[in-house]
């Protein structure tokens, strides 16, 4: 059956029901968002004289939950316009649209009674063959199935969504034994290519894969608080991205979930759970218990782990609570011998095992939860999952985790590790002593560009899914033609050559410039082209700003000087290559990553990339080709009956408020990227074979390089004159600052062409000398070089 998805149901409102609606319009499926009617007017409807059959009141429930999700922060949604494809309703009025829908989603409460009446009203109306599926968090899918006819049995299953639904990447497929295995496959494909999800599939277990591994991990934590005395504070500084974890580390992560979620599924694990060996650690701790008895639930009660106040000036003030008092005080930042030698290190793995190996209470801290992870994985497996790969899936896609449980197992040494643990007292299921027994002393390994997992059934290696869909830069470490300290140039196979670098945030220095140069000289000796990517958290935060503000600082002008010569070259060497070069970038892609993106023969962005030129928000302009490219894409933009700075203004403020795109999507109305020639790739674990495909595509086309550009229209004292009222006007509604108006005429000069006497035709080169004698002149400049100190101290100047 060729299952084509046309139109989603989403059945419940709530905080998790309005987001899978918005994310679902945002990949452009309309969306019908239903709920229950209201039983009483609210005061402003009585006043008005409406009743509860009023559509008004009816939709009252549904239509201001999409309004909430639609204003909340992060945004759900990757442009506003796409809420307009969602319809909204009432259970008592609309359950019967759908019969028009492909796919219906369960949201309701997690309560089995609710749950079965909404299902005994879907089954009424939903065509035979539609999907159905739930996405609760805990309650047993077959207990959901129970009672339904054989054909909603055979297309209905779990599909646990994560919040927030468009940032969180783990959907979670769970079958009952009823499920065709068809349902099964077409759900975990079309949530990877479609919903841009990393798809797993789990077995109908309490709490599935992610939350059961995730909530113990939690569990496990609060235990060794108690045995080892630690604070809170201690904590949140050893199991954040330390060892590849998000920022909100352990504690604060309770805060933002909510301390009385966390209560409940772990007490549904202890409870439905008695086989696990390590139920105890569910149990609920007393001081736990107090903390959900006082409502101090978290974000959503306004305190928690943590308590936002002001202090004595005003200034926001966050309080950590005392375990042991039950009282908040000021946060602390504690101090480790081997955290601060190992916080030097920038590579996760080798920062781990230096971390195991101190001597110190944090080392020692870091060793138990881990034996203890370790321990409690093996024997989930084969309980939750029959492949062990797919609990590393769930914990860094769900949890956020830069590397999975098994993979860092592997990194600390699967062998020497037991040993340890055993020493310590923590037992490993059989099954990973019979695979090291066996001569297998890795989880996982790298042949060819090609992942493999250890398989428990096979007793032997076998390819993650997905194949060729999924590339990642470090695997072809073994295909490697080309490196320096900064960069490395893999083949990726096919005759494409592919180039990351890694240094911190992705900067961009010499030494990646000269990758970026010698990488596309070496596709253009035998290859078809080459592919700009990176595996890590961000593609980049842009150009090196430590190196400007030493170069400005010791006034050394000609270096300087050099330096942006040599970007720009750079920039126009991707421009015209004699091979098309493909950018992949996702998450920040700032400064110079984004004069890079404006530079490629083509872009294959992650959906959730961040874009910008932000260079005004340090006191400079884009320097690197950007005010160049900004400017000849206004004059292409410039239509014939309109006025010609329409175009141009636009292009201008949006480099002079350094505006960052809140997604890919968003970057096309900054025009930044381009429609019909780049294209957003809403899984990022895609993007770079997508870029690889790209690359092939365009040679096989007859790629032929460009031509420069000699017919760049620029308007002179004609447009001139605009841009410096519009500066005024911004700097006397005080929206910028004395500084901001002088880098911002710097800008304007230079994307008018100068103060040229009427519109002239100009090539690109002129348009980058003006360019590079105004970013020059700024870093001169005293307030420039202090807001670029800044950045470097941590501070925050880039604006939107």
């Amino acid at each position: 059956m060729n299952r084509i998805i046309k139109k989603v149901a989403v059945l419940g409102s709530g905080v998790m029901g309005s987001r899978i609606a918005c994310h679902f319009a945002g990949i452009g499926i309309p969306t019908l968002l239903l709920d229950i009617a209201p039983k009483e007017l609210t005061e402003a409807e009585a006043a008005k004289k409406l009743t509860l059959d009023h559509p008004a009141v009816k939709n009252r429930i549904v239509n201001d939950a999409l309004a909430a999700a639609v204003k909340s922060n992060p945004s759900p949604v990757y442009t506003k316009e796409v809420v307009q494809r969602i319809t909204t309703g009432n259970f008592t009025d609309n359950m019967k649209d759908i019969a028009s829908c492909d796919w219906v989603i369960e949201v309701v409460i997690e309560r089995l009674d609710v749950k079965q009446q909404i299902f005994t009203e879907v089954e009424k109306y939903r065509k035979p063959g539609t999907l159905i599926t739930s996405n609760t968090s805990g309650i047993p899918i077959h207990l959901m199935a129970e009672g339904r006819s054989d054909d909603f049995k055979k297309h209905f299953c779990g599909t646990h969504f994560f919040n927030p639904p468009r940032y969180l990447r783990l959907l979670e497929i769970i079958p009952t034994a009823y499920t065709d295995p068809g349902v099964v496959d077409f759900l975990l494909h079309y949530g990877d290519l479609y919903l841009g999800k990393t798809t797993v599939l789990c077995k109908d277990t309490p709490a599935f894969i992610a939350n059961r591994i995730g909530v113990y991990g939690i569990m496990a934590i609060f235990r060794l608080v108690e045995k080892m005395g630690l604070t809170i504070d201690e904590v949140e500084a050893l199991t954040g991205p330390l060892i590849g974890r998000p920022k909100s580390a352990t504690f604060r992560t309770a805060d933002v979930v909510g301390i009385d979620t966390l209560v409940k599924v772990a007490k549904g694990v202890a409870e439905n759970c008695p086989a696990d060996e390590q139920r105890d650690v569910f149990v609920i701790p007393p001081w736990l218990d107090k903390i959900v008895a006082n409502k101090w639930l978290g974000d959503k009660t306004g305190q928690g782990f943590f308590k936002k106040t002001k202090g004595a000036g005003g200034e926001k003030e966050i309080l950590t609570l005392d375990l042991q008092t039950m009282e908040y005080g000021p946060r602390q930042k504690p101090k480790f011998s081997s955290v601060e030698a190992a916080k030097a290190v920038d590579d996760l793995k080798t920062r781990l095992k230096m971390l195991v190996q101190g001597a110190d209470k944090a080392a020692e801290f870091i060793r138990q939860f881990h034996y203890g992870l370790f321990s409690y994985i093996s024997f989930r497996i084969p309980e939750i999952s029959d492949e062990l790969y797919r609990v590393d899936d769930a914990m860094m896609a769900g949890f956020g985790w830069e590397i999975g449980a098994f993979e860092s197992w592997d990194v600390l040494g699967v062998e020497a590790t037991i040993a340890k643990m055993k020493e310590a007292g923590f037992a490993v299921a059989p099954w990973v002593e019979a695979m090291l027994a066996a001569g297998v002393k890795t989880f996982y390994k790298v042949e060819n560009g090609r992942k493999l997992y250890y398989d428990l059934s096979s007793k032997g290696y076998l390819p993650m899914p997905g194949g060729e869909a999924f590339l990642v830069m470090k695997n072809f470490a073994g295909s490697t033609v080309w490196k320096n300290s900064a960069c490395r140039t893999y083949h990726l196979g096919d005759d494409v050559l592919g180039l990351e670098w890694n240094t911190k945030m992705g900067t961009i220095g010499g030494e990646v410039l000269e990758g970026i140069q010698r990488s596309i000289a070496l596709a253009e000796e035998k290859y078809k082209g080459l592919v700009i990517a990176g595996d890590g958290g961000n593609f980049s935060a842009g150009a090196n700003v430590g190196l400007i503000f030493m170069l400005a600082i010791e006034q050394d002008y000609d270096e300087l000087d050099m330096a942006i010569r040599q970007f720009q070259q750079t920039m126009m060497r991707a421009r015209y290559s004699a091979v098309p070069v493909v950018v992949a970038p996702h998450g920040l892609t700032l400064g110079g990553a984004c004069e890079l993106s404006l530079h490629a023969d083509r872009v294959i962005p992650a959906a959730e990339s961040y874009i910008g030129l932000v260079e005004l928000g340090v006191g400079l302009i884009p320097g690197g080709g950007g005010t160049k490219e900004f400017t000849l894409r206004a004059a292409d933009e410039m239509h014939d009956g309109e006025p010609e700075t329409i175009t141009l203004k636009n292009r201008f403020f949006t480099i002079a408020t350094a505006k960052v795109s809140t997604s890919a999507y968003e970057a096309y109305e900054l025009g930044i990227l381009k429609k019909g020639r780049d294209i957003v790739s809403i899984n990022q674990g895609r993007r770079i074979a997508e870029a690889k495909a790209s690359v092939i595509e365009l040679f096989n086309d007859g790629y032929t390089m460009p031509v420069p550009r000699k017919d760049i229209k620029v308007l002179g004292r004609s447009a001139l004159g605009m841009l410096y009222s519009g500066i005024h006007s911004m700097w006397r509604g005080q929206y910028a600052t004395d500084h901001d108006v002088v880098v911002a005429k710097k800008l304007a000069y230079v994307m008018c062409g100068g103060d040229l006497s009427e519109p002239t035709s100009v090539n690109e080169q002129y348009i980058l000398d003006l360019e590079r004698e105004a970013f020059l002149s700024l870093c001169g400049e005293k307030k420039t070089l202090e807001r670029i100190q800044s950045v470097l101290k941590g501070g925050k100047p880039l604006r939107n």
